[in-house]
């Protein structure tokens, strides 16, 4: 990662009992919880928060994800998520988070996301407002100078050794 410019921590908290499972490590669906929350404190920093939800009727809807799931994390430890705008246009924001391990500070797990902006009275695929667009254009322009995360752009499959 370029030295200048870190990725901004979006969000920060600690895991509940309740989150982990048989494994006695938190559960994927809570990796993905934990990943909202993180996705919904972004959004607010572009003003694509619940205000503007309700006065211009307009959302975000994630249309893809990709989880890695590096390192396990456990009941009561702190984590902490970056958040780096990879790519953004009028109706798209292409983003990756990492979680990390607040105390150890080891990467746990990372998901690339790719939310589209929608006008929610007819449910449609609609541009941004250009304060929210010229707002996410220089949030990637900052970001731009970032390293590529190393699992962008993964796909799911069995490598054959």
């Amino acid at each position: 990662m370029n030295a200048s410019f870190e990725v901004p921590v979006m969000w920060a908290e600690k895991i509940k009992t309740a989150w982990c499972d048989y494994n006695n490590h938190l559960n994927m669906a809570y990796y993905v919880l934990i990943f909202d929350h993180a996705t919904d404190s972004f959004h607010e920093s572009l003003g694509l928060d619940k205000a503007y939800r309700k006065t211009a009727d307009c959302s975000t809807f994630v249309v893809e994800t990709h989880t890695n799931y590096l390192s396990e994390v456990r009941d009561g430890d702190d984590v902490y998520v970056t958040t780096q705008l990879l790519d953004q246009n009028e109706k798209c924001l292409h983003y990756f988070h990492r979680m990390f391990h607040s105390e150890k500070h080891y990467l746990a797990a990372t998901t690339e996301i790719m939310t589209v902006h929608v006008d929610l009275s007819v449910r449609k695929v609609v541009p941004m407002p250009n304060r929210i667009q010229q707002k996410a254009a220089n949030v990637c322009c900052q970001h731009s100078v970032l390293d590529a995360p190393k699992q962008q752009g993964r796909k799911i499959g069995i490598r054959n050794s």
